[in-house]
């Protein structure tokens, strides 16, 4: 083990707030680390290499939904540190085929969110499509790494964070967000797109406002 984030996820696990858990578990799901050994099996993967370990553990493989390669709709997964495993340990055992080569560039600990909340924000991103302006509703962990991608793709970001939440708003302008404000607020323009990842549905409606017409909103949180 090299290193391994925490994710809010993890202390939902802990305080009981998920049904099923197993039961003792070790926690950790933004896992970097070197493989010191490989199954029979496996190929791909080396001795000694670097690799992540999200969320998503083990899939079925042979579901419909496995089969039209949408694996994280698996009617049978295993969740690292919620139904199998994490990484608080010195060590863990992964499924090979959810062990992704990381390269060597960046260090382990800077590289470990981008395992969870790196993986939910780019998936978002590809969703809502190449418009250049686009809001991001719950400013966290997703929104935050999200963000600075963006910003870096060319993109104007406008954050909304909960009303009054300045302090917020304030760290997402530092990463680059063209305005920041509170999600009961439109912003200034029209947006291309906006990816809602804060629980809280009623955000839908006021997200579906601030795009222009045939704009996209992609409803990332479980809401």
């Amino acid at each position: 083990m090299g290193a391994c984030g925490v994710c809010r996820t993890d202390l939902h696990v802990v305080d009981g707030e998920l049904p099923h858990p197993k039961v003792p578990i070790i926690p950790g799901h933004e896992i970097v680390g070197r493989i010191d050994a490989i199954g029979a099996d496996v190929t791909g993967l080396n001795i000694g290499e670097r690799v992540g370990i999200p969320w998503l553990g083990h899939t079925c493989g042979c579901c419909p939904y496995c089969l039209a390669r949408e694996e994280n709709l698996c009617d049978h997964p295993l969740f690292t540190g919620f139904t199998r495993d994490g990484g608080f340990a010195t060590a863990t055992v992964a499924d090979a085929r959810f062990a992704f080569p990381l390269g060597e560039v960046g260090s382990d600990v800077a590289l470990a969110p981008l395992l969870c909340a790196g993986l939910i924000g780019w998936r978002s991103l590809v969703i809502a499509g190449p418009g250049k302006k686009l809001g991001l509703y719950g400013f966290g962990a997703a929104a935050h790494i999200l963000a600075q991608v963006a910003k870096w793709q060319g993109r104007s970001v406008f954050a909304f964070s909960r009303p009054g939440d300045v302090a917020t708003q304030d760290f997402a302008r530092s990463l680059g967000a063209t305005w920041a404000g509170g999600s009961d607020v439109m912003p200034p323009e029209a947006l291309d797109a906006a990816i809602i990842f804060a629980t809280n549905g009623d955000l839908v409606p006021l997200a579906l406002r601030a795009v222009h017409k045939g704009g996209r909103v992609v409803a990332q949180a479980s809401i």
